[in-house]
């Protein structure tokens, strides 16, 4: 049995005798299409989490952004929700939820009701907003995995850190891998397809045990958005040791991710049959696949738009040593033009060939 990650500061672990179950609450508590205000949605996601503790879940996960460094100006709209072009969507998350009125009080409420609060960081600089805030372990969403700029201040803090597959090959996968563990932190891979909701006949379950055995070191969990819970009993049957999935208390709000999501007597159902280890007798079969199969993120239709490329963070004078804090990673990539943001080690400690300004790509014929 591999040896489990103690979550810091708390008495819970990854990979522990327990399934350590998330609610992902992301942005859920956005409910309609007009906006409203700071204080509306932070009572919102203070119901969610009330109603997620009562379920039984043993962490709630946000989603945090930070405008300046996660994303383009230009116009597009993701394919899995059309109600809103990307750009504005972010900015409206971000005023939604300021540090002080938000975000801090939100993860005093979770330390009440006794449920890990912790937020997946859209960019470094919503990393360095959440380690404010004191989140004790790092989330890593599926169009990120390979934004080594982030990665690397997560990395630094020591803390445990979460990453989903779903936009990565299986050789991506393996290449941050060795990265995040080479460089000694603990670390948890989601199986996951990024598909929204995503039909039971899109998973190969057989990955979980695949990488359970590929990576003996790491613990190996489930992040699903199908409908139901019928996936995520398989996954655990399979061995998947964290399950995270999406939550909210009507599929019929406005948003991008309740249609995906369970609600609170569906995920109280879910956690009990869970604790009850009644997934044993789950018929996983459906599910299973191919063991060697290639992950579905090689392909995966969202990547063009989530993916991301390095970018000048700031003006950059010609001659000058690049440093980490002078490069962006942002997306989308299709549009942006700069290396890709696993490239980020190749970059720093270059010299600027000439003047830049701040959102100029990073190339190969701009560094020397």
């Amino acid at each position: 049995m591999k040896a489990p990650i103690q979550i810091p500061g708390t008495e819970k672990s990854f990979g522990g005798n327990d399934v350590f179950i998330i609610a992902e609450i992301g942005k859920n508590f956005i409910q309609t299409e007009d906006d409203r205000s700071v204080e509306e949605y932070l009572e919102n996601a203070k119901f969610l989490v009330s109603e997620a503790a009562a379920a039984g879940c043993d962490a709630v996960k946000f989603q945090t952004h930070e405008l300046e460094d996660e994303i383009l100006n230009v116009n597009i709209v993701s394919p899995h929700f059309k109600g809103s072009d990307r750009v504005s969507w972010i900015t409206r998350n971000m005023n939604a939820t300021p540090l002080e009125m938000f975000w801090k009080p939100l993860k005093r409420y979770c330390d009440e009701k006794e449920i890990i609060f912790f937020s997946t960081p859209m960019s470094r600089k919503a990393a360095y907003k959440l380690e404010e805030v004191g989140v004790p372990f790092w989330k890593v969403g599926s169009g990120d995995v390979q934004d080594y700029a982030t990665l690397d201040f997560m990395i630094e803090t020591g803390k445990p850190i979460v990453i989903s597959s779903g936009m990565v090959s299986l050789r991506e996968l393996d290449e941050v891998v060795k990265h995040i563990s080479g460089r000694g932190s603990p670390l948890v891979v989601l199986y996951c397809v990024s598909h929204y909701p995503c039909p039971p006949e899109f998973f190969n379950l057989a990955t979980i045990e695949y990488l359970t055995e590929k990576y003996p070191g790491v613990v190996i969990g489930f992040s699903d958005h199908s409908l139901g819970h019928e996936v995520p009993l398989a996954a655990v049957k399979l061995g998947a040791l964290v399950l995270e999935k999406h939550f909210s208390l009507s599929r019929d709000l406005w948003g991008a991710d309740h249609k995906v999501s369970l609600t609170p007597s569906e995920m109280r159902d879910m956690v009990e049959a869970i604790r009850a280890g009644l997934y044993r007798g789950s018929d996983h079969t459906p599910y299973y696949g191919d063991r060697e199969k290639e992950l579905e993120g090689a392909d995966n239709m969202f990547r063009p738009y989530f993916n991301k490329a390095l970018m000048a963070g700031t003006d950059i004078p010609e001659g000058a040593v690049i440093t980490k804090e002078m490069v962006f990673a942002m997306r989308p990539k299709m549009y942006a033009g700069g290396l890709p943001a696993e490239r980020f080690y190749d970059v720093v400690g270059k010299r600027a060939a000439r003047g830049l300004k701040k959102y100029e790509p990073l190339t190969e014929a701009v560094l020397k």
